[in-house]
């Protein structure tokens, strides 16, 4: 008889989650969720806000602008900081500190109290969301199941920006500081469920090396004098405005330095030599900051030309949230069929579909008219915002998926704030001090430009990684032959 040796078998990557990881992905996906919520909440708030706190429009956008400042300044150190000194550690923290500031916010007195207590909300969320994302990516093997939870992850942040417009119609009629309630209310659920459902870290965190907090505040320096050199470019002298706009970018070259520096930099600046990772940012970058500036404009356009109230606008907007439906269904078979980059492709092309149609807004547009453009923007949303987490996260060592999520949400929120201030700027710059009705509605459509190009800009670029990837492919083929011969 002969022997036979038998090798090991090798364990399957699964292609399903387990009954655990879906209810840790649950708990997850309910805080990108919240976080959607609460900023999409917010802009339906903006005109009670305005009227009850009796803020300008520049200052009225610093309401958005002072959380994505501070998620989007240290989104970054929240990344590394996940890596370094727990990723559950850091995700019950914050998601406490999310809960305690949010509550502050509906209980703010003043504008410049409600700014402050959301600047504060958007650090904890800094740190929440690269600690939540790592967590997936970190838990899931890579390949088909979390491939399914990424998709599933990014449909839910997609469907809390979009039904967040119904939630805060519905909490504004009731009262704005409702807005500002409510997700205390469920955040503090997720917090006793994420206590119990959270894993700890499979590797024992190290403390060696620190965090670079000098990292954080100069990059969170730079976006913020950008931000204000945008904004106050209509009211401020033009020496001023260069002025800010030049201390952006002493800060932003000193970030640099730091970086290169450092013992433990917050970006490790060799991951940035990823031709993937450097597209999927600057598409997020984009693409979101187009959806943040073009909901600005729509709601004000709605509430302050047309008369509407925070409930009608709300229910109006209600039709973007169809991604919260194609997201987790149709969008992975079309990423599974057509590849991640042409699925991102062709969501950024309906998006420019969906701003275009948009354009043509009058003091008398019907509804009928609106909806092509809802809807469109709901298909975009849900065929964009996975796929570009997949697109972000995929190939980077488990050692630095923090910092790779960190990095795909500080693109995120430094666009919603950048294209947030120019599509002010150009807004106020076009309507001026008093205007008539016919020149808020010149207003609306010079300021809706600024989403149509930067959406469309973001198209180009992921078509340009696609054709590198084509040709590249081909040339192998070409060698491959070749070597053949």
């Amino acid at each position: 008889m002969t022997a036979t040796t038998k090798s090991a078998p090798v364990a399957p990557v699964p292609d399903q989650l387990g009954r655990h990881s879906l209810a840790v992905l649950l708990v997850l996906c309910g805080t990108v969720f919240l976080e959607g919520l609460d900023v999409s909440m917010m802009g339906v708030a903006l005109p009670s806000i305005r009227a009850d706190l009796g803020l300008s429009t520049s200052s009225l956008q610093w309401v958005v602008s002072a959380y994505v400042l501070g998620y989007g300044g240290f989104v970054l150190l929240g990344g590394r900081a996940a890596d370094l000194l727990g990723r559950r550690r850091m995700f019950l923290f914050w998601l406490s500190v999310f809960v305690v500031f949010s509550g502050l916010g509906g209980l703010a007195p003043e504008g410049w109290v409600l700014i402050l207590a959301r600047f504060a909300t958007g650090v904890s969320a800094g740190f929440l969301t690269p600690a939540s994302l790592s967590i997936i990516t970190t838990n899931v093997p890579e390949g088909a199941a979390r491939d399914k939870a990424l998709l599933v992850y990014g449909g839910a942040a997609a469907g809390g920006f979009s039904l967040g417009m119904v939630a805060g119609g519905l909490l504004t009629s009731i009262d704005w500081r409702w807005v500002f309630f409510a997700p205390v209310v469920v955040a503090a659920s997720l917090l006793v469920l994420a206590i119990r459902h959270v894993p700890h870290d499979s590797a024992r965190p190290s403390d060696r090396g620190g965090v670079d907090v000098a990292g954080a505040l100069s990059l969170t320096g730079a976006m913020l004098l950008l931000v204000m050199g945008v904004v106050r470019a209509p009211d401020l002298a033009w020496s001023l405005t260069a002025a800010s706009l030049g201390g952006s970018v002493v800060l932003l070259g000193l970030f640099v330095v730091i970086e290169r520096h450092s013992a433990s930099p917050l970006v490790r600046l060799g991951i940035l030599r990823s031709g993937q990772l450097l597209r999927a940012n600057v598409g997020a970058m984009l693409f979101v900051g187009s959806f943040v500036g073009f909901q600005f404009v729509a709601v004000l356009y709605l509430q302050e030309l047309r008369g509407w109230s925070a409930l009608e606008t709300g229910l109006a907007l209600l039709v973007a949230g169809i991604d919260a439906v194609i997201a987790p269904t149709l969008t992975p078979w079309f990423v599974q069929r057509f590849g991640t980059g042409r699925v991102i492709l062709g969501g950024m092309l309906v998006g420019v579909a969906a701003y275009a149609a948009f354009l043509p807004l009058d003091a008398d547009w019907a509804y009928v008219a609106m909806l092509p453009a809802l809807i469109l923007i709901g298909v975009a949303f849900a065929f964009v915002y996975g796929p570009l987490t997949i697109a972000a996260t995929d190939g980077i060592d488990e050692s630095e998926q923090g910092l790779a999520s960190g990095l795909l949400n500080a693109s995120v929120q430094f666009g919603a704030a950048l294209i947030l201030a120019v599509v002010t700027a150009v807004n106020v710059t076009a309507t001026g001090a008093d205007p008539t009705q016919r020149e808020l509605l010149v207003g609306y459509r010079t300021a809706l430009l600024v989403p149509l190009a930067a959406v469309s800009l973001a198209a180009l670029i992921t078509a340009t990684g696609l054709r590198r990837r084509s040709t590249v492919a081909t040339a192998g083929q070409c060698d491959l032959a070749t070597c053949a011969a």
